[in-house]
């Protein structure tokens, strides 16, 4: 690889979402400081993504999202929720299994 594309290619590194794994080490600070200001930052390992940084106040948005909470309250809110539902019980037959 020549020098310029050795330097463009390293111009690239780091530069909006993506990071080398090498890189992400080496920039840590700057690497977290990106993911608050700039949104998640992709880690690349062997050229494949490996994992996301993302700013804490936007990792517990994501979660807050999956508790089921909100799905538990539009059933209650919903003018369905007086309604019985039979909840039948299925019976299988049985086997021995040896583990």
């Amino acid at each position: 690889m020549m020098k310029s594309e050795r330097r463009e290619k390293d111009k690239l590194v780091g530069v909006g979402e993506r990071w080398r794994l090498q890189d992400a080490k080496a920039r840590f600070s700057e690497v977290v400081r990106r993911a608050r200001e700039h949104g998640p930052q992709r880690v690349t390992l062997h050229g494949k993504d490996a994992v996301v940084i993302v700013s804490a106040e936007s990792y517990d948005r994501g979660r807050e999202r999956h508790t089921g909470r909100r799905l538990v309250e539009a059933l209650a809110a919903s003018p369905l929720a007086n309604i019985m539902l039979e909840r039948p019980f299925v019976t299988g037959p049985v086997r021995d299994v040896e583990v």
